[in-house]
C-alpha cells in the first residue's frame, strides 16, 4: 500500500521513519517533506492546503492513506475535500474533518464544547470589538496573570500571558479592534490563569474506541530557565515523571471519557490524534487547549516509545476497529533537544550548511527546518533538528542527546542546555 504523508517538519519526519516500520506499506511519499524524509521517502514539492494538488499526487501515485501532520490542512478541510470527491472518498484520512478541526480552529468553539461535555479547564469568556467594554469588566474580575487568546490560528503566536490589568486592556482592543493576529483575533478568548505544570497527554481516536499514547512535556520558552520569547518547542521529554498511573487515570476519567463521549454526542466522526494540552494542579487535571494533531517536538519523543505498528493503528482508525489493534509502549524515557536557527524565534537567516548529523550514532535525528540544495543540506526554518535519545533516566537519554549534538554544526547553531531542568 502507498501511504501520503502532508506536512514538512519534524513531526512528519518521525511519522514517515515510525510508518517505515511496517511492513505493511509499499511506497512512502511525504509533502512537501524535508532533508531527513528525502532519505526515506518520495519527497513531493506542493503546498498541503492546496488540496487539488494533493489530489493529484493521490492519484498520480495511487495513494491508500493520508496521513495529516500539521493543523492547518485539517482546519482548511481536507478531509471533507476527499469525502467529497468520488475519486477520493474511499481514501481514508488520518485527521478530523472540518467539525472536529475546530477544537483547534476555534479556542472560542474549544471552550465551549469543554464547558459542555464537563471536561475541567478555566473560567473563560470570548469578546469581539462589539463588546470590548465587557472584556474590559470582565478582565476586571480576574486576578494576574491575565491569558488572552486569538480565537483563530495564529500560528502559535495568538497567546498572551499578561501581569498588568492596564496592559491586558491595550492588548485586548489591539487584537480586537486593530487585528493584531489578524482575522484570527476577531474574537478573542479571556480566561483564568491557570497554575501548575504542564504537560500533554495524546488520544488516537477512530471516533469510538481510542488508545491513549504517552504522555509528554515540551519546553517552549527559547531561553534556559523558561525564559525569553515563545517558540514552537525546544524539546521534550516522554514519560512525565509526575504524570503517575493515579493522575493518567484522572485524566482518562475526567477528560478523555467526556471528549470522546462528547464528539459522539454532538455528532463529530472524529478520526485521528486530539493532542491535550493539560495543567497539573495538586494531581488535578484542567485542559488548557486541544490540538487536532499530534504536537511538534512532542512527537519526536511519544512515537519512538510506541513499539505497535503504527501503520496498523492508522488502519484501526480508518475501519473503526482501534479496539482490537495491540498497542504497546516502551519503558524506557525518551528525550529530545530542538537545534534552532540563530535569531529564532524573531529574524533568522536559512540556506546555512548542516554538517556531522550523518555522523551521529546513538540518538534519532529528526530533521524539520531543512532542504537540499546544490546537494548540501541546509537549514530551512526556525526550528532545524530535533535530537532524540532512549535511557533509563531522563539524564542518560539526555547526556546522549546532548554527546549527538556535539557532532552537529551549522552556523549560529542554537539549542537549550537545560531541557528537562524541572523535572531531574
Amino acid at each position: 500500500m502507498n501511504v501520503l504523508i502532508l506536512g514538512s517538519g519534524g513531526r512528519e519526519h518521525a511519522f514517515a521513519l515510525k510508518l517505515k516500520e511496517s511492513n505493511k506499506i509499499d511506497q512512502l511519499f511525504v509533502a512537501p517533506g524535508n532533508a531527513g524524509t528525502d532519505k526515506i521517502a518520495n519527497n513531493i514539492n506542493i503546498n498541503p492546503t492546496d488540496f487539488n494538488a494533493v489530489k493529484k499526487v493521490v492519484l498520480e501515485h495511487a495513494i491508500k492513506m493520508v496521513v495529516v501532520g500539521p493543523e492547518a490542512p485539517l482546519v482548511a478541510g481536507v478531509h471533507d475535500f476527499f469525502l467529497a470527491d468520488d475519486e477520493l472518498k474511499n481514501i481514508p484520512v488520518i485527521g478530523p474533518k472540518k467539525d472536529g478541526a475546530l477544537l483547534e480552529g476555534s479556542k472560542d468553539f474549544s471552550k465551549q464544547f469543554m464547558q459542555k461535555h464537563g471536561v475541567p479547564t478555566a473560567r473563560y469568556q470570548s469578546f469581539t470589538k462589539d463588546n470590548l467594554q465587557d472584556g474590559f469588566a470582565f478582565l476586571e474580575t480576574l486576578a494576574p496573570p491575565y491569558v488572552l487568546k486569538a480565537d483563530g490560528l495564529a500560528a502559535g503566536k495568538g497567546v498572551l500571558i499578561l501581569n498588568s490589568l492596564e496592559e491586558a486592556k491595550t492588548e485586548l482592543e489591539e487584537m480586537v479592534s486593530n487585528q493584531k493576529f489578524g482575522a484570527a483575533s476577531t474574537t478573542v478568548v479571556i480566561e483564568e490563569f491557570l497554575k501548575g505544570i504542564e504537560l500533554s497527554v495524546f488520544v488516537l481516536t477512530d471516533g469510538k474506541n481510542y488508545k491513549i499514547l504517552p504522555s509528554a512535556k515540551d519546553y517552549k520558552r527559547i531561553g534556559e530557565g523558561d525564559t525569553g520569547l515563545n517558540t514552537g518547542g525546544m524539546g521534550a521529554i516522554s514519560p512525565v515523571p509526575f504524570a503517575d498511573d493515579a493522575f493518567l487515570n484522572k485524566v482518562e476519567e475526567l477528560v478523555v471519557k467526556p471528549t470522546i463521549a462528547g464528539l459522539q454526542k454532538d455528532n463529530i466522526d472524529y478520526r485521528g490524534f486530539i493532542f491535550i494540552g493539560l495543567m497539573n494542579d495538586n494531581g488535578n487535571p484542567s485542559v488548557v487547549e486541544y490540538n487536532v494533531r499530534m504536537g511538534d517536538p512532542e512527537t519526536e519523543v511519544v512515537l519512538p516509545r510506541i513499539e505497535s505498528d503504527l501503520f496498523d493503528l492508522f488502519e484501526g482508525v480508518a475501519n473503526q476497529n482501534l479496539d482490537t489493534k495491540s498497542f504497546s509502549v516502551t519503558d524506557k524515557t525518551a528525550t529530545t533537544v530542538v537545534l534552532v536557527s540563530g535569531g529564532y524565534p524573531e529574524a533568522y537567516q536559512k540556506d546555512k550548511e548542516i554538517t556531522g548529523f550523518n555522523t551521529v550514532e546513538e540518538s534519532i535525528v529528526y530533521h524539520a527546518g531543512t532542504t537540499i540544495k546544490e546537494g548540501k543540506v541546509v537549514t530551512n526554518g526556525g526550528r532545524v533538528m530535533a535530537v532524540t535519545s532512549f535511557g533509563n533516566t531522563i539524564e542518560e537519554a539526555l547526556e546522549k542527546s546532548y554527546r549527538s549534538i556535539d557532532k552537529i554544526s551549522y552556523d549560529k547553531i542554537n539549542y537549550r542546555k537545560d531541557i528537562g531542568f524541572d523535572l531531574v
